[in-house]
């Protein structure tokens, strides 16, 4: 479904990826863990087209997508929840969600928020309640949310326990774990490589920009630098 091809990206003369390659199958479950500052966030914007990269390629479904814009993307089936959730906090829950979903037809926004909430009964509940005002779990759930509002296939999840309680983390993993049983495939960058780990079929490491490793969940949990940089 998914296809990075020696992958770099740069910030001006600093590179944040380098020569990074991986691929995501329709259903899977892909992490990619590593610490602040591994490239994990500069990987997923280049996916999405919010930047360019130097060198490499991406393909969605065999087709190269590295110069298309991001919004294009969306309505391809690819959508990002970025880091730190970025809901408008001045609108109610359900403007957020209806905001989510622009490329869909005028009427059929009520119908899918409808459906995009059934997994977040929070969100019904609170509909009527400004954004701001919602812890950062809620807060979560609702930037996950008003990402499936365009019926995304894949599903790109940047740090989404960045800054909540490990109940929290835990409840928003379930809600991301019942997308993935629902038939979306996802690929998520977390620094919490044990939710993470816990979460996905396959994943990789990233360090400093570079892959480090690479496996199965459980080839990822007996990895010694695995073990010794992020599990103790």
């Amino acid at each position: 479904m998914l296809n990075v091809q020696n992958l770099s990206t740069y910030y001006g003369q600093i590179c944040a990826l380098d020569n990074v390659s991986l691929k995501v199958e329709e259903r899977e479950a892909v992490s990619v863990i590593g610490a602040n500052g591994a490239g994990k966030s500069t990987l997923l914007k280049t996916i999405i087209g919010e930047l360019r990269p130097k060198s490499g390629d991406i393909q969605l479904n065999g087709k190269s997508i590295i110069k298309e814009k991001t919004f294009k993307l969306v309505s391809r089936g690819m959508t990002l929840v970025p880091e730190g959730r970025h809901v408008f906090p001045l609108l109610s829950v359900w403007d957020n969600l209806l905001l989510g979903g622009y490329t869909l037809p005028v009427k059929e926004r009520q119908q899918r928020a409808e459906e995009v909430t059934e997994p977040f009964p929070i969100l019904r509940e609170r509909r009527d309640q400004l954004a701001g005002l919602m812890s950062g779990g809620e807060q979560q759930m609702l930037a996950i949310a008003r990402a499936m509002m365009t019926r995304p296939k894949l599903l790109l999840l940047d740090e989404p326990s960045m800054g909540l309680s490990p109940k929290l983390v835990f409840e928003v993993y379930e809600k991301i774990t019942e997308l993935h049983q629902q038939g979306t495939t996802i690929l998520l960058v977390d620094q919490n490589a044990e939710m993470a780990i816990d979460f996905c079929s396959r994943g990789y490491v990233l360090m400093a920009g570079r892959l480090a490793g690479q496996g199965t969940k459980q080839e990822l949990k007996e990895s010694e630098i695995v073990h010794r940089s992020y599990l103790g």
